[in-house]
């Protein structure tokens, strides 16, 4: 999930060609249905965007009482509306209110958290901020404009399953704990990390991707240099099968060998004062760790017509087209920066995933 805000933020209003009683306010090239007439281009705005719980009073406000997603009615979830997504909420601004500013709090919106497994959950203990890689993917709509046109980019399947941390720190700078530094995605921003040893942590999914991986003796010998210059390692990947998210892959997480697991990303050094692998050198290293890497469906110069040709479709993680695509992460293939958004790499999600019935997000 990236990054959740209610931002103040100008509209654009576009016409809506199956519906003549609705326009589109489009805000990035995020796209939310509202009636005709109620407001302009230029005009400042709320976006609440999917994922956000909107409490009663402002529900009643916006005459969406029992109308939303969710066993509340309270969530925001895309929708079709007359043959157009709608993503998010668009809300007027106060006279108050500037451009720019966050507004979640005062609205009284909250963003949407599922329970999360028992098999997921675990003993934790602080690892501490520069041994836990802090991750969010931004979505492209929100900022169309980063990738260049004819930039060298590639685009890798994105999976649905769990974000996981394979950390491996030198042995001179280990803890109590040990080198092994296991995390969620969510705990991973908090510091934290599985402990290894602990006896409640027998079944966690997390800790068995790295047991079952034989992951301190890979890193150990493939990042041996980086290691012995005082240097940790990071590999970031997906952990998916039935019993993680409602898109499964043919994977399973009854038996370790039958879980799913794909690396999405390595970074070396401490976290803050490192930086993650380029393409060409990510795909080294999953080579020499003999670990495989999410799909890579296009290398090649960046245009939106391939990204949306990509975007959509069928999963290629099983080999055997089993459900919808996620969608796609793109990135630059030599990493680099962007004043606005930090490191350059976003998502573009199908509409299909989007729209899918039955959907789960744990993180």
């Amino acid at each position: 999930m990236s990054s959740f805000a209610v931002h103040v933020v100008r509209v654009a209003i576009e016409p809506h060609d199956n519906a003549d009683s609705l326009e589109i306010a489009r805000v990035g090239d995020y796209r939310s249905i509202v009636r005709k007439g109620q407001f302009t281009s230029g005009e400042l705005v709320a976006y609440i965007p999917e994922q956000a719980i909107v409490p009663d009073p402002l529900l009643d406000e916006l005459g969406l009482r029992g109308r939303l997603s969710g066993k509340d009615t309270n969530r925001v979830k895309a929708i079709k509306l007359r043959g157009v997504l709608s993503q998010g909420l668009v809300y007027p601004a106060r006279p108050t209110w500037s451009e720019g500013q966050d507004v979640t709090a005062e609205l009284g919106i909250l963003k949407y958290e599922p329970a999360v497994p028992s098999h997921m959950n675990g003993h934790v203990y602080g690892a501490g901020p520069d041994r836990c890689v802090k991750y969010d993917i931004e979505n492209v709509k929100a900022f169309p404009d980063v990738l260049v046109e004819g930039e060298p980019v590639v685009f890798t399947e994105k999976i649905h399953g769990t974000w996981c941390q394979l950390g491996l720190v030198p042995n001179d700078a280990a803890g109590e704990h040990g080198p092994l530094i296991v995390s969620s995605k969510g705990l991973a921003a908090k510091g934290l990390a599985f402990t290894p040893a602990a006896t409640e942590n027998q079944h966690n999914l997390y800790l068995r991707v790295a047991r079952h991986l034989d992951f301190e003796a890979r890193a150990g010998r493939v990042f041996a240099e980086e290691l012995a210059a005082g240097r940790p390692v990071f590999v970031l990947g997906e952990v998916f099968g039935a019993g993680v998210q409602d898109l499964a892959y043919g994977s399973k997480t009854d038996q370790d060998r039958h879980l799913g697991f794909r690396v999405f990303d390595i970074y070396t050094g401490w976290y803050g004062q490192g930086g993650f692998l380029s393409d060409a050198d990510l795909q080294a290293a999953c080579s020499a760790l003999e670990l495989p890497r999410v799909p890579v469906l296009y290398r090649g110069p960046f245009n939106r017509a391939t990204m949306a040709e990509h975007t959509d479709g069928r999963e290629t993680v099983s080999g055997q087209a089993l459900h919808v695509r996620e969608g796609i992460v793109l990135r630059p293939q030599l990493e680099r920066r962007h004043p606005d958004l930090g490191r350059v790499q976003l998502k573009s999600v199908s509409e299909k995933y989007l729209l899918r019935s039955g959907g789960t997000e744990y993180n």
